[in-house]
């Protein structure tokens, strides 16, 4: 089989892209599918960029970043968790995703494997298949609160396995690992002579919980993340991962061939959104209001919420009342009542046909309305 014949659809896009087709003939499409903040960019950030703008701030930067963001990066990491992290480890990226794939293409060989929880999030397949490695699906529940633990790297892991990824907190769970599990696995990981991958990008986004890094149980350990979340930057496309010093120079020259540099603009604002507080705490209490109202009603309506989550903007919810077909029931409700959420396919093959996503990166008046509209499903 042709590598791209396995590559799977991202099926929340299929759904969105559905759901503004029906939006075009005039109905009104209440959006919980999404995981994009409904949130404006901060006005600091924004102005920040205007600045860079005028001031003739458009050519390339250094092809691992901007010397100015990877500093201010590593005094952020000293301010939020007391770790230490030479500023030429951190690599600034095209968003996550270019983080994934810059660290999939220097770190496998074909064949080669990376240990995945099911569900999870559904690009890293993909991105570990175009690099010719093999994705590794362990199916995970509320036992381990839908992620990997030290007992399931231990037992998944094979001769050919390079690494394990969590994500914490987690997509589409919104749950966090415990940090004395987080800190059996990255043991586990380095035990066996392998990286932990560690997708930190929604950090910031949780309640009543601050999660650790990963760098504070390994030093070694591959840490992602973002600007997309927790700033509300989907569009300006800027990321970064931390690299054990081992690998700066081959993540350099992948990044010189296949993204030259990350967007100058986005890096320098950046920067200014680093200093941001006020409106990254508004967004959070924001979104925890919103995650208690979900918390509440659906339920009511069915749906089971076995582990609460504690982060993200996402609850995963058993069907099982309801449904034994997440795939038609998802469909059927954007359709009927028009209402978008994400089947539990998306996220893997483990009891996925019993699962959907809701998305809470949208206002309380559409989540309102699309608990009413479910309610007369």
């Amino acid at each position: 089989m042709r590598r791209i014949d396995c590559i799977e659809p991202f099926r929340v896009m299929q759904l969105l892209e559905r759901a503004k087709e029906l939006e075009s003939t005039g109905r009104k499409i209440v959006h919980m599918e999404i995981g994009e903040p409904d949130f404006l960019t901060p006005h600091s950030v924004i102005e920040a960029a205007k600045s860079h703008l005028d001031n003739g701030d458009q050519f390339y930067t250094p092809s691992t970043g901007a010397p100015e963001l990877q500093q201010a990066l590593s005094q952020w990491y000293r301010d939020e968790y007391g770790v230490t992290i030479d500023s030429k480890r951190i690599l600034i990226t095209p968003g996550t995703s270019g983080a994934f794939s810059l660290i999939y293409a220097v770190l496998l060989e074909a064949g080669e494997s990376v240990l995945l929880s099911d569900p999870g999030y559904p690009c890293q397949r993909n991105f570990i298949r175009l690099a010719g490695g093999t994705p590794v699906n362990v199916p995970v529940g509320p036992e381990s609160r839908y992620h990997l633990s030290s007992d399931l790297v231990q037992q998944r892991w094979q001769t050919e396995t390079r690494a394990a990824v969590v994500i914490n907190p987690g997509n589409p769970t919104g749950t966090l690992i415990k940090p004395d599990e987080l800190k059996r696995i990255a043991s586990a990981c380095r035990e066996r002579e392998g990286y932990l991958i560690s997708d930190e990008i929604y950090h910031g986004l949780t309640y009543g919980i601050e999660p650790p890094c990963a760098l504070q149980f390994n030093n070694s350990a591959i840490v992602v993340n973002g600007f997309s979340k927790r700033w509300a930057m989907t569009g300006w496309r800027i990321g970064w991962i931390i690299v054990p010093e081992t690998l700066i120079d081959a993540c350099r020259r992948v990044m010189q061939n296949i993204f030259i540099a990350a967007p100058t603009l986005s890096q320098y604002a950046a920067i200014t959104a680093l200093k941001e507080k006020a409106a990254v705490e508004s967004m959070r209490l924001a979104y925890n209001e919103r995650r208690q109202f979900l918390l509440r009603e659906l339920p009511k309506l069915g749906f089971e919420i076995v582990v609460e989550p504690q982060g993200a903007f996402y609850i995963y919810a058993n069907v099982a009342k309801l449904t034994d077909d997440s795939h038609s029931f998802c469909w059927k409700l954007l359709e009927e009542r028009g209402v978008a959420i994400t089947p539990g396919e998306d996220f893997g093959a483990y009891q996925s046909d019993r699962h959907v996503r809701f998305s809470y990166a949208t206002g309380m008046d559409e989540l309102r309305e699309g608990v009413r509209r479910i309610s007369a499903l």
